[in-house]
């Protein structure tokens, strides 16, 4: 999958390891386009190529606007966007601090 983004030129690829951050996924692929037309050809390529090795079904996400495709692969959720949304919403960050566990109250 890291190869089918890097051959689309995609930038600041990031893969982010949520195992014991969340459940929703094993995996965030974070990924850039220089424009909403790169990112749209990037999420298109990758679409194409899930399809092709056989993957199943996945849902996507933004699409038609192209500022942030999110592609949802099961146990890997790709996202794509333009740089300027992607520092905005800033999802490296975000999943990349350790969680605290929520205090117990005592009684």
């Amino acid at each position: 999958m890291n190869s089918s983004i890097d051959d689309d030129k995609a930038e600041d690829l990031v893969v982010i390891d949520l195992h014991g951050k969340s459940s929703i996924a094993d995996f965030f692929v974070i990924a850039s386009g220089r424009s909403d037309r790169h990112v749209g050809a990037i999420a298109e390529h990758l679409l194409r190529r899930v399809k092709k090795i056989g993957l199943g079904r996945c849902r996507v996400e933004g699409l038609n606007k192209r500022d942030w495709v999110l592609i949802d692969l099961g146990d890997i959720i790709v996202h794509l966007f333009r740089p300027e949304v992607r520092k905005f919403y800033n999802l490296e960050k975000m999943w990349s601090i350790e969680m605290a566990e929520p205090e117990r109250a005592t009684h």
